[in-house]
């Protein structure tokens, strides 16, 4: 995390209206990507608020990446504002435009900044610990898709091109193994084996979306449980993190969902026997998901939700293995060897999904026949 030193935060602050006076500015947050402070205000009935940098290497277009955020909220808002029960201004992120118009702010030292409105009230956790908490992520994830349902998927940029296009990554990945610069690859060919024998199948949902069998949606592309603000009560309340917000396929956010909440170990887990799937939070997620999503999805986005839960895993180790190979130039390692170690985990978490893809996918298909047979009942019966 950057320290408060780093930058010029007067300068960086009078670029925006604040209501009231900052107090206090601290580090905030988990996050690997930007750089969030917490802003205290000095007067108690102002709001306090959240400043993050931006960070222009991984997200290029800060423009663009900005006027998704400013849409997608927009349309939220609107689409929450007619539901009598829901309240915009907590359950949709608030970014707050510079004095120029901009919802950014570009310093003398050329980093980018924004600013929320900071969320009162609620908290949100790294790891999931309860199956009630993996339904209220469910539920969140769900919900945000399904507002976003009606929104024309065309208006939004590619804020990370090639995010979750599976051949995109295969190509890096041979490239890599056809470079070999350290000559690694002899040190991990059962794991490139594994990988090649499934290209095929692991394309699935790219074809499907080719063919016209799956329409491109508006998507978070990275549901880690974190990215879901609770409240004090641990209902989900606001969806965050939403520079990943882009056009994409149901299944994708489906899948990264289950790879982080099903696994029973670390994602670079080196003892293997240790990687088991928690089967109670896959149910208790898809539930929660498919209560706010099933009178949206077409079939066939419905039956390749499976296929997301297998590639979201096999991308991540797809990536991992590209990193390894090419001498660890894009995720930070911790120790020599980790991004093989990172692979190797997540391959055999997919194993596991793999050996369990009929009791899952039953499972998918008995709580939607469920929450259809609740719908068709009625609320008081």
């Amino acid at each position: 995390m950057d320290s408060n030193t780093s930058y010029n935060f007067p300068e960086i602050l009078s670029s925006f209206d604040l209501e009231g006076s900052v107090a206090e500015i601290k580090p905030f947050g988990s996050g690997h990507i930007n750089s969030t402070f917490y802003l205290k205000n000095a007067i108690e009935d102002r709001p306090d608020y959240l400043l993050q940098r931006i960070n222009h290497y991984v997200f290029k277009d800060v423009a663009a990446l900005s006027n998704n955020i400013k849409l997608v909220t927009d349309h939220l808002r609107k689409k929450i504002s007619l539901q009598g029960n829901a309240d915009p201004q907590r359950e949709v992120l608030n970014m707050l435009p510079a004095k120029t118009g901009l919802y950014y702010h570009q310093d003398e030292q050329g980093n980018y900044w924004r600013i929320y409105h900071y969320l009162k009230g609620t908290k949100s956790y790294d790891l999931l610990e309860t199956a009630q908490q993996a339904y209220e992520g469910g539920k969140a994830f769900g919900r945000f898709q399904a507002l976003l349902a009606d929104m024309d998927s065309s208006l939004l940029a590619e804020t990370i091109p090639n995010f979750h296009n599976i051949e995109y990554r295969l190509d890096n990945f041979d490239k890599a193994l056809e470079n070999d610069p350290l000559s690694r690859s002899k040190e991990c060919l059962p794991e490139i084996d594994f990988i090649k024998a499934r290209t095929q199948t692991m394309c699935t949902i790219l074809n499907l979306g080719r063919q016209g069998k799956l329409p491109l949606r508006i998507t978070h592309n990275d549901t880690k449980f974190n990215n879901v603000l609770l409240d004090q009560n641990d209902k989900a309340q606001c969806v965050i993190d939403l520079d990943t917000v882009m056009p994409g396929y149901t299944a994708y956010d489906f899948g990264d969902a289950i790879r982080t909440i099903i696994n029973t170990a670390e994602e670079d887990e080196k003892d293997l026997s240790k990687i088991g799937l928690n089967v109670d939070l896959f149910k208790a997620y898809t539930r929660g998901y498919l209560s706010e999503t099933i009178n949206f999805l077409s079939s066939e986005e419905f039956k390749a939700l499976i296929y997301g839960a297998l590639l979201l895993p096999y991308m991540q180790a797809v990536r991992f293995l590209t990193d390894h190979l090419d001498g660890d130039n894009y995720f930070k390692i911790h120790f020599p060897g980790h991004n093989l170690q990172r692979a190797r985990a997540q391959l055999q978490l997919l194993k596991n999904l793999e050996e369990n893809r009929e009791l899952l996918e039953s499972l998918i298909y008995e709580i939607a026949d469920d929450l259809r047979a609740s719908k068709e009942r009625g609320p008081n019966t």
